[in-house]
């Protein structure tokens, strides 16, 4: 029986010819990640179990991104943690204050994950690598602290799902408008603990950005992993950035799937999650009389260069409506210097948006853009439930960044249509 990409990858880990969805396993890991509000409860786990040194310092990730730099006592508290356990074990990859990133973006950006990887990490959305054809899901943090110390951990085999993708976005579409389609068509437990796959003619006219986005958002569908094939383009994007060199694997011909879903990437419109759920999906031309208080662009979902350049492209030389608080948020330093660079700072400013240093924060409720009782936001973020970005009573619209930037200028949800 052929196996899918993803069962390979796992096959490959736990040092087996081959493996079947279901059966449980106990595979080698490339990468552990935490951050700032996981990593201090997987080291206190980890010193309660006994342990005393990691597997590999240069296997474990620490990125400090959700509130740093620290809104208060306890974020400073827990960044502590993490930046005295990353010392006393010579952690490579930990990223602080002036060079870190959200982590989702930074990790693949700086070449620490790479194609073919199994990867751990105590955050939900760990997904995203799969872009790069990498097998990798979130976890608890004490499955964290056991991967520190043991650089191993079990897994049940995932069941997959096909995704067929064929033709081309339009011009005003991005991979968010992808997934938010497809976890709209499935529901957000249409996967639930099984491996996304996403092939057909269709990926090669994905950039990694897209790719990236679609992946990040595969546990709003319930599922474990979400994977694309590595092409040309997977390759270039790895080229002169991974630290360890990319092991490439495919689908079998005669691999097993649940089922297979075709999706016409040409007939993808504007869309957007209504409150309070990702699956609550219908198209931004629907909802244009829905006016929002606030509009952020940024997160492990979309913080990214495209994404940037996509805000800019529509903001610029035009101001965003009044009342209207706009937030715009590079994913990581390197993004955020080449923002700079290009202008894209002043044309933000210049059109009355506040542009933040990398951070999760208004994503999760945490800072930097707090909603209060009965406030709208469209977000280019990745989860909608009640009382994610602030108050119970506060509403989020999630977007593509193209959606989001063109109702910063109009204060109502609008599909942004080129031109």
């Amino acid at each position: 029986m052929g196996m899918t990409m993803t069962q390979k990858i796992l096959a490959a880990h736990a040092g087996l010819d081959s493996v079947e969805a279901g059966q449980l396993i106990s595979a080698k890991l490339d990468i552990v990640l935490g951050n700032d509000i996981t990593t201090p409860v997987a080291v206190n786990e980890f010193k309660k179990a006994g342990f005393s040194e990691v597997f590999d310092k240069d296997r474990i990730a620490i990125v400090l991104d959700h509130f740093v730099p620290n809104k208060d006592i306890k974020a400073a508290e827990q960044s502590k943690t993490c930046r005295e356990f990353a010392c006393s074990h010579c952690v490579s990859h930990f990223y602080d204050v002036g060079k870190m990133g959200i982590e989702h973006a930074l990790l693949p950006e700086q070449g620490v994950v790479t194609a073919g990887d199994c990867i751990i990490g105590a955050d939900s959305h760990t997904c995203t690598y799969g872009a790069l054809g990498a097998f990798s899901t979130g976890v608890g943090s004490t499955d964290m602290a056991a991967g520190m110390a043991t650089g191993t951990a079990w897994f049940k085999v995932p069941s997959a799902i096909k995704f067929n993708l064929t033709g081309k976005l339009p011009c005003n579409c991005s991979g968010k408008d992808v997934i938010l389609t497809i976890i709209g068509m499935i529901g957000v437990d249409g996967a639930l603990y099984k491996s996304m796959e996403f092939a057909g003619d269709g990926v090669k006219n994905l950039s990694m950005d897209d790719r990236l986005c679609i992946c990040n958002m595969a546990i709003e569908a319930g599922a474990k992993n979400g994977i694309f094939p590595v092409d040309e383009k997977t390759e270039e994007y790895m080229r002169g950035r991974s630290k360890r060199t990319p092991v490439k694997y495919e689908a079998d011909a005669d691999a097993v799937y649940e089922k297979t879903i075709d999706i016409d990437l040409s007939a993808i419109v504007p869309t957007v999650a209504c409150p309070h759920l990702p699956e609550n999906t219908r198209p931004a031309a629907q909802l244009a009389d829905i006016k929002v208080d606030q509009v952020v662009i940024g997160s492990c979902t979309n913080g990214r260069m495209e994404d940037m350049e996509a805000a800019y492209n529509i903001l610029k030389g035009k101001h965003i409506a009044d009342g209207i608080r706009c937030i715009i948020i590079p994913g990581t330093m390197q993004i955020l210097r080449e923002c700079v660079e290009r202008g894209y700072y002043t044309a933000f400013i210049d059109a009355g948006a506040v542009v933040s240093t990398p951070t999760c924060g208004p994503c999760l409720g945490g800072y930097m853009g707090i909603l209060a009782a009965g406030e709208r936001c469209i977000a280019t973020t990745n989860r909608n439930f009640v009382g994610r970005m602030g108050h119970v009573d506060s509403e989020v619209y999630l977007a593509s960044p193209q959606t989001a930037a063109a109702s910063a200028l109009t204060g109502f949800i609008t599909e942004y249509k080129e031109g």
